[in-house]
C-alpha cells in the first residue's frame, strides 16, 4: 500500500502530561510511529515524504486566527521569557459557557486555553512543524487515491481527530482525517464517508463535517459518559441543517467485545453503502486493543486483520489515517494488520 510518513514527528517530543490529575510520561510519544515505520518496512511496505502542501486545505477546516496561533505559539512562549525552552505551557483557563470566546486575549496562557478543549495537549518546540508535515502527509495519502490509487496509508503523529475548527484537544493539533476528506472533494468525489474507529469519539471531525451533506461522519467508540472526550459523541447527534442524517454515533460501554465492537462495524459499513460514497477516509485509531493503556475496548491483534478485510468489502477507494493506539509496541503490528486485511480482499 502507498505509504507517507512525517519525517518531522520527532520534533514533536513533549515530556509529560497531565493524566487523571498527575503528571506522566507522554502516552502520545515517538516511539509509536517508529514502531508503525519498522512494521511496514518489515512487511515490504515503501515510506514517501509528503509531496502535497496541505496549507490550502486546512485554511478550510480551521479557522485563521487558530492556524496562525498554532504556527508562532512555541515562539511566542520563549518571547515571555527564554527560561520557558526548558517548561511545557500547559493552559489554566478556559471560555466556558457565558465567558467571551471571540476576543483573542493578549495574555499567551489565556490564548492557550481559548484555542484548547484540554490541558492534555501538551506542546514542544517543533509540534507546529510536525503537525503541519502530518497535514501534509494526510493531502498526499488522499491526493494519490484521488488519482487512481486504490488506498494509502498517512502514518504520522501527532494524531488530529480530535481538533476542531478552532482548538487543539486529545494530543491533536490539526485533524488530518478532515484534511484527506476535503482534498478527496476537491479532487473529485462528489461524496465521501469518514469512518473513525479510534477509541474516543472524533469530536474534531464530527464539529468540522457537522452541517455538511457531501461527507458522512461515523465513529465507533466509547461511551462519552464515561470516556474522553466526554462532551460529545453520543448517538442523538445526527448533524444539523444540510447535515442532519449524516453524522451517527455509535458509543459502546467500556470492555466491549471484540464481538460486539465487529457487529458495530458492521452497522457502520451498512450506513457507509447507503451514503453512496466515491471515498472513505478511515480514522484509523488503534487504542480499541485489549492491551491498551488509557482505552477499555477488547480487540486482540488478528481482529485488526478483520477490520481491514471488512473495510475492504466496502469496495472504496481508502485513506488510512493513523489516530491513537498507546500500547506502542504492539502498534505497529496492529496497524500492519489491518492493512493486510484490506489488501488481501
Amino acid at each position: 500500500m502507498i505509504t507517507f510518513h512525517n519525517p518531522l514527528h520527532q520534533g514533536h517530543a513533549p515530556a509529560h502530561e497531565f493524566f487523571r490529575g498527575e503528571r506522566v510520561p507522554c502516552f502520545e510519544k515517538p516511539a509509536r510511529v517508529d514502531y508503525v515505520e519498522a512494521a511496514l518496512r518489515a512487511r515490504g511496505h515503501g515510506l514517501l515524504p509528503p509531496d502535497t502542501d496541505s496549507g490550502p486545505t486546512l485554511s478550510e477546516v480551521h479557522a485563521p486566527r487558530y492556524l496562525a496561533f498554532l504556527q508562532t505559539a512555541w515562539q511566542q512562549w520563549l518571547e515571555l521569557d527564554p527560561a520557558n525552552s526548558a517548561i511545557q505551557p500547559f493552559p489554566s483557563v478556559w471560555p466556558v459557557r457565558t465567558l467571551r470566546s471571540d476576543l483573542e486575549p493578549l495574555n499567551f496562557v489565556a490564548r492557550l486555553g481559548l484555542y484548547s478543549m484540554d490541558n492534555g495537549t501538551p506542546m514542544a518546540p517543533g509540534t507546529w512543524a510536525a503537525a503541519k508535515a502530518g497535514a501534509d502527509a494526510a493531502a498526499s495519502a488522499a491526493s494519490r487515491v484521488a488519482q487512481g490509487a486504490r488506498a494509502a496509508f498517512c502514518c504520522t503523529r501527532p494524531p488530529g481527530h480530535h481538533a476542531g475548527p478552532d482548538f487543539m484537544g486529545g494530543y491533536c493539533f490539526l485533524n488530518n482525517a478532515a484534511v484527506a476528506a476535503q482534498v478527496l472533494r476537491h479532487q473529485g468525489a462528489r461524496r465521501v464517508a469518514v469512518l473513525d474507529v479510534d477509541y474516543h469519539h472524533g469530536n474534531g471531525t464530527q464539529s468540522i463535517f457537522y452541517d455538511r451533506a457531501d461527507v458522512l461522519f461515523v465513529s465507533i467508540h466509547g461511551d462519552p459518559r464515561t470516556e474522553y472526550p466526554f462532551y460529545l459523541g453520543h448517538a442523538d447527534e445526527t448533524g444539523v441543517g444540510e447535515g442532519e442524517g449524516f453524522n451517527l454515533n455509535l458509543p459502546l460501554p467500556a470492555g466491549t467485545s471484540a464481538a460486539a465492537w465487529l457487529d458495530a462495524l458492521e452497522f457502520a459499513c451498512a450506513r457507509i453503502d447507503r451514503h453512496g460514497a466515491d471515498a472513505l477516509v478511515i480514522s484509523l485509531g488503534l487504542d480499541t486493543f485489549e492491551g491498551d493503556p488509557i482505552s477499555k475496548f477488547a480487540l486482540a491483534s488478528a481482529d485488526f486483520r478483520r477490520v481491514g478485510e471488512r473495510l475492504a468489502g466496502l469496495r472504496l477507494p481508502a485513506v488510512f489515517v493513523l489516530e491513537g493506539g498507546y500500547a506502542a509496541a504492539e502498534l505497529g503490528t496492529n496497524a500492519v494488520n489491518v492493512l493486510d486485511g484490506f489488501e488481501q480482499v
